[in-house]
């Protein structure tokens, strides 16, 4: 199928979406609309793409492929921390092929042109000394920070990240997240299409199924057709409780209605989000047992501080407690599987083994975590089938999937 014909296929598809319902079954298995999706999301948006600590030193690098791109996060021996693809400017071949490592110089096993850690061409042996060095150094990427977490760019003139920057910048400062260190990160490949990972994100509707310990932690999954007045007095409670507790520390709750934050909101592409809300009476971690694992993160002054969430689209969000956070990166790997990248962090200064144990820390976020891959996994089949047809989501619990869907067919649209 030609470009045209693609772009006639995929504009007849969201002009044949139901508004307030599931997306034709085509999105979620054809690869001509994956590839759209590759240059219009994903090689267009910001991307988180790890922590600082991954680089902690100078010479610590590590890859992030995105589809067919490779790309190379490396902190040089400058102290700059770049973007970089990870190929040779001679005849294109892949770098480095760790996942991470370090490294003093960047050499091609190909045909051994090496380069500084900045991206220099350093040295090109049996080549003709006419060529310009200079021209012939690794593109590099935009990049950007938010205390300590590290988002990219592949497209050379990026959106605006300051909007995304000024909005999460208040949570994440006292969360201490530039000065914490992944203390574990696990790898999964999940069976489903990137969506279906967001959409399951998106919605607390099927928690009470199959998050038995986050129903106990939190309130969000309660809505406006399952809030008793107990459980509306409880949210009261606890909000009151820890806006007076909080501010004398700063920390301020912004999210206080039953139900999950809105977010994304495609009306006014707004593609970040970050808000501190409380836990259940009884919680101060998202623990098992809802007890505090490790030391204090950060600026906390106690362990009183509720719960910090950050998401940006397309690929990343977290949840962060008082002594620890939880940072999950998707990246799409064709059309009906995903890599789900999940890193624990921890203060800089916790000793495993003595200040912390991953046994305790770990348990909450990855129980959940691969309750969700399971499920993704059965709605790829289920979307895959020829007996597959849109249904309707709930008001009450799917607003935010149904934000995301328009979320995406409005970001798909762009080159169409």
């Amino acid at each position: 199928m030609n470009t045209l014909e693609s772009s006639s296929k995929i504009k007849q598809l969201i002009a044949s979406r139901r508004e307030g319902w599931t997306l034709p079954g085509a999105f979620y298995q054809e690869d001509d609309i994956y590839r759209t999706e590759m240059n219009s999301i994903w090689r267009r948006q910001w991307l988180f793409a790890g922590h600082t600590d991954q680089v902690g030193q100078p010479g610590d690098f590590f890859v992030v492929t995105v589809d067919t791109d490779s790309i190379l996060i490396i902190h040089g021996l400058d102290g700059t921390i770049r973007a970089m693809h990870n190929i040779c400017r001679h005849r294109g071949t892949l770098i480095c092929q760790a996942e991470s490592g370090h490294a003093k110089k960047l050499v091609c096993p190909y045909h051994q042109w090496s380069y500084s850690t900045d991206g220099t061409l350093e040295h090109w042996r049996g080549m003709q000394e006419d060529l310009d060095k200079s021209e012939l150094g690794l593109v590099k990427l935009p990049l950007r920070t938010i205390e300590g977490m590290i988002y990219i760019c592949l497209s050379a003139s990026p959106p605006d990240f300051d909007p995304a920057y000024n909005s999460m910048l208040p949570m994440a400062l006292p969360q201490g997240l530039a000065q914490a260190k992944v203390a574990k990160q696990v790898d999964y490949i999940v069976e489903a299409n990137w969506k279906l990972v967001w959409e399951n994100n998106r919605e607390c509707y099927h928690c009470n199924a199959h998050h038995p310990q986050y129903m106990r932690a939190n309130y969000d999954h309660y809505n406006e057709d399952d809030t008793t007045d107990l459980i509306r007095r409880k949210i009261d409670f606890a909000i009151e409780r820890d806006e007076k507790r909080w501010k004398d520390a700063g920390l301020a709750i912004n999210h206080k209605r039953t139900g999950m934050v809105c977010f994304p909101d495609p009306d006014n592409d707004i593609w970040y989000a970050s808000n501190r809300t409380p836990l259940a009476e009884g919680y101060v971690s998202e623990t098992m047992d809802g007890k505090q694992v490790s030391t204090l993160m950060g600026d906390y002054p106690n362990a009183d501080v509720g719960t910090i969430r950050m998401r940006t689209m397309p690929n990343m969000w977290m949840h962060g407690s008082c002594d620890h956070a939880v940072l999950t990166r998707l990246l799409p790997v064709g059309f009906n599987k995903t890599r789900v990248s999940v890193l624990w962090l921890v203060d800089q200064n916790a000793v495993e083994g003595e200040d912390y144990q991953l046994d305790q820390i770990m348990p909450f976020w990855q129980l959940t975590s691969e309750q969700d891959w399971e499920i993704c996994r059965l709605a790829q089949q289920g979307v895959s089938s020829g007996g597959y047809r849109p249904g309707p989501y709930s008001t009450y619990k799917e607003y935010n999937v149904d934000a995301f869907v328009r979320w995406y067919l409005k970001s798909l649209s762009i080159d169409l």
